[in-house]
């Protein structure tokens, strides 16, 4: 776990807790992602995430906001089992901000439910990296922007916000080429 300040929607800057949250390997294997690290050889069992999230807040100083980053996407019931959201959402009541990753692959109705457990605001987010339309097929993905638009139209349509992660230095690119694709990748994202 970590402890670091973050800007929060009003403006303020608030100290956030991040959860690292051990788990099976992301089955997407993306180019620059590093969430293979510190993984396990197969899914965790149930009730072993919850558990995680337990030991983690009993050492934590207090704070308003939460994010879980696991290695891979939070509603991927091949990584956090469905039946442990109950358990989480019950751990996470006295926070103002939920924060979790996903690919546009698992964002549906699993969303929808967890959100609906939840005391706090959810935010879900998603690495959009690039619309470098060269690169991002490179990345290993398997995302489109379609996905990526669809994605989040989903969670705007249901009232749940969302966040994106962009790439500022590409790679294959040079430093002024990356800056304008990310310059590109954030005017999309906001779009």
């Amino acid at each position: 776990w970590d402890v670091e300040p973050e800007r929060t929607l009003t403006g303020k800057i608030e100290d956030t807790g991040t959860i690292f949250l051990t788990n099976k390997e992301c089955p997407f294997h993306c180019l620059m992602c590093d969430l293979w690290k510190n993984t396990s050889d197969e899914p965790v069992p149930p009730g072993a995430i919850p558990a995680q999230i337990e030991w983690a807040l009993e050492r934590m100083p207090p704070v308003k906001h939460i994010k879980l980053y696991n290695s891979g996407s939070f509603f991927d019931g091949g990584a956090i089992p469905r039946r442990d959201y109950p358990d989480i959402a019950a751990l996470l009541k006295s926070f103002e901000t939920v924060i979790v990753e996903s690919h546009t692959k698992f964002i549906d109705e699993r969303v929808l439910k967890f959100n609906e457990m939840l005391d706090a605001e959810l935010q879900v987010a998603v690495g959009l990296e690039t619309v470098h339309p060269e690169i991002l097929p490179i990345l290993n993905k398997r995302m489109t922007l379609n996905d990526f638009r669809n994605g989040i139209d989903f969670l705007h349509r249901n009232k749940i916000r969302s966040r994106a992660f962009i790439l500022l230095s590409l790679p294959f690119l040079l430093p002024d080429e990356s800056e304008e694709w990310a310059k590109r990748s954030i005017d999309f994202a906001f779009g």
